[in-house]
């Protein structure tokens, strides 16, 4: 097979025809779909062409909104970002929920970052304790020029620690490095100054002759920030008396409040259902994180480390009744950004911001949170009450309407047809195509009649 050569310094319709005629069996008509998801605006597909390398055209994704959320005594419509048929809906409910039982409560806990300088150093540990002093003043000294930006908003370096880890690798230390970015995720200011600590750290040891010769010699293996930051932490929660909790269903406040407690139980002690129950929060979580042009996959990373910090994945939402009071919170780390990146250069990002008044980080981090409460509170209700696949399959039924190629008038009839029954493909494909019969018929009559 021959190697694929300059494919980068091709324009983008150079690379959709190559693309087209290389790995499509109808290479005009993949051409065409390429094409036809391209912006009709040259300008906004040129800067959405930026974004990354070798791009032909754009991906779509439904952007909605769910509104009601009461967040901190504020209603917020929140933009979402997902292709999950259910996801939007159940966090509108929630949210719709809660507003009449007095909102959501969200609390920033902390927002330091981190990032480290792994380097090796054969030395003697206490030596380069006894240096960190002068090692701290150097790095400050050297980066200073790197942070100026950072510091007059209120950020930059906040602490410089060595930590060693003879038990990984002989002779491995960290520098870690704690750092708080203000509204901007803070990915190239962290990583800039990891850089220059490291060359700064490996100067000073070199140029130290109060060592040993054998110890005056430093390998950097790599410097890099943590996408795991359990320090940049935010806490949602909703509260209600457990007599305020009805909303119509077949079931009494207490039997709600027992099934609930023992469905996030189980989700804390046993892991397989802790995934799926983490995934759940994530699914709202991801589609504002999205919608803002933050960094899904880091946030996912983080979450997901978080949920195992005692050794065990668990659950990252909790619930207690007391005193006749039904609590249900979450605690999770988020590194978001409000300035810098996509927020400045997508449309829809910037769109997404105004919508929810232009927050700073904090605030986004608080919204998002309140967002992945919402979604896990409605899944785990669905869970212990109708059970989950009732309102998911009505809100996949139009998928499965699109997929057979159904008419307006047909999805209105199978809409209604199913209203009461169990929706799968195969009943709504069955249905469908007796319909289509009955229909069929109806047209040979009229044609005879006339």
């Amino acid at each position: 097979m021959k190697k694929t050569t300059g494919f980068s310094r091709l324009t983008r319709d150079e690379k959709i025809n190559f693309i087209a005629h290389q790995h499509f069996s109808q290479p005009e008509e993949a051409r065409r779909l390429l094409q036809s998801y391209q912006h009709t605006d040259p300008e906004v597909q040129r800067r959405h062409d930026e974004f990354i390398e070798n791009s032909l055209t754009n991906f779509f994704m439904p952007y909605g909104v769910a509104p009601n959320f009461l967040i901190n005594g504020t209603n917020y419509t929140v933009p979402m970002v997902i292709e999950e048929s259910s996801v939007v809906a159940a966090a509108a409910k929630s949210a719709s929920f809660w507003f009449d039982r007095g909102g959501f409560q969200a609390q920033v806990l902390s927002t330091r970052k981190l990032g480290h300088v792994h380097f090796l150093w054969n030395g003697n540990e206490a030596d380069l304790r006894a240096r960190m002093p002068d090692i701290d003043l150097r790095l400050r000294v050297a980066s200073e020029s790197l942070g100026a930006q950072m510091r007059s908003r209120g950020g930059g370096i906040t602490q410089l620690e060595l930590v060693a880890k003879p038990e990984i690798e002989r002779g491995y230390y960290q520098l870690k490095a704690t750092f708080e970015t203000c509204d901007a995720m803070g990915a190239n200011f962290i990583n800039s100054h990891l850089e220059c600590f490291a060359r700064e750290l490996r100067g000073f040891i070199e140029s130290d002759h109060t060592l040993p010769d054998a110890h005056r010699s430093l390998t950097v293996v790599m410097s890099i920030l943590s996408n795991y930051t359990p320090e940049c932490l935010v806490r949602a929660e909703v509260a209600c008396p457990i007599d305020a909790l009805a909303d119509g269903d077949d079931y009494t406040n207490e039997q709600f409040v027992e099934k609930f407690l023992q469905a996030l139980h189980i989700a804390r002690e046993e892991p397989y259902r802790a995934v799926t129950h983490n995934k759940g929060i994530m699914n709202g979580i991801d589609a504002v994180v999205l919608a803002t042009g933050n960094d899904f996959r880091a946030v996912e990373a983080c979450a997901h480390a978080y949920a195992a910090r005692d050794g065990q994945y668990r659950s990252l939402t909790q619930a207690e009744a007391v005193d006749g009071q039904f609590r249900f919170w979450l605690d999770i780390p988020l590194a978001l950004g409000t300035v810098g990146g996509l927020t400045s250069l997508h449309p829809l990002v910037r769109a997404s911001l105004d919508m929810l008044n232009n927050p700073n980080a904090g605030r986004l981090m608080e919204i998002v949170a309140c967002v992945g409460l919402a979604q896990n509170f409605s899944a785990v209700k669905s869970l212990v009450t109708t059970g989950i696949q009732k309102g998911h399959m009505k809100m996949h039924l139009l998928n499965i309407l699109n997929q057979l190629g159904a008419t307006e008038m047909e999805k209105e009839r199978t809409k209604t047809y199913f209203s009461d029954k169990a929706i799968s493909f195969q009943a709504v494909g069955e249905y469908l195509k007796k319909l289509r019969g009955q229909t069929a018929v109806q047209v040979l009559h009229h044609i005879h009649a006339n």
